[in-house]
């Protein structure tokens, strides 16, 4: 009897000790998963770190490419912009030169085209001819003069179409006494037997 009881202690004694490594390779290996797991959930971090890095550095590349891109347009832009502006500004102050001077001919024009078709020599009497003749060849001439100088004055502008006449009127002056001098020679003997005429019905 006394060799059963300690058989039986010792029986107890082991499946205690069993149930204890148990225990603690049951312990052990869940420390491994547990490990694993960790590991692999902060390698997938990682991982996603990595992947969020590199796309930021693709789009900071990108940003700082299409950046350096604006610069330059910007310098290019800038400068073209800069000379048009300039050259529109130089344009415009022509232009209204150009139209200040138009005007100020228009007038002058204005003004001799109202003197020349004043004259009417076919409506002067003998003794008016010579003093008259004389005042409308100035007449005219004086607007031939300012006619060639503006002509020659706008033959590098724009404006220059308008005085292609210029030419022809270099040759008005001489067309002009012709013509003068033909209606005078045609008319001077009816001019004279007019006055005649006159003055004998006056001396009646």
């Amino acid at each position: 009897m006394p060799s059963a009881t300690e058989h039986t202690h010792h029986l107890r004694i082991r499946n205690t000790q069993l149930e204890m490594n148990s225990s603690d390779d049951d312990k052990s290996g869940g420390d491994v998963d547990g490990k694993l797991r960790l590991a692999q959930t902060q390698l997938e971090e990682l991982q996603a770190q990595r992947k969020e890095l590199e796309r930021l550095k693709i789009e900071t590349e990108q940003l700082n490419t299409r950046k350096r891109e604006l610069i330059g347009s910007q310098v290019e832009m800038s400068e073209r912009l800069s000379s048009a502006v300039t050259l529109i500004d130089r344009e415009l102050f022509e232009m209204r030169q150009e139209i200040e001077d138009l005007e100020q001919c228009r007038s002058c024009f204005s003004a001799h085209l109202t003197k020349i078709e004043k004259l009417n020599p076919e409506s002067w009497t003998q003794e008016q001819v010579p003093d008259r003749l004389d005042r409308a060849i100035a007449i005219v001439d004086h607007a031939e003069d300012e006619y060639s100088q503006a002509a020659e004055h706008f033959s590098r502008s724009r404006s220059a179409s308008i005085f292609q006449g210029v030419r022809r009127a270099k040759s008005s002056k001489s067309e002009f006494r012709q013509q003068f001098y033909r209606g005078l020679a045609f008319n001077l003997p009816v001019l004279a037997l007019g006055g005649l005429a006159l003055i004998a019905y006056i001396c009646k």
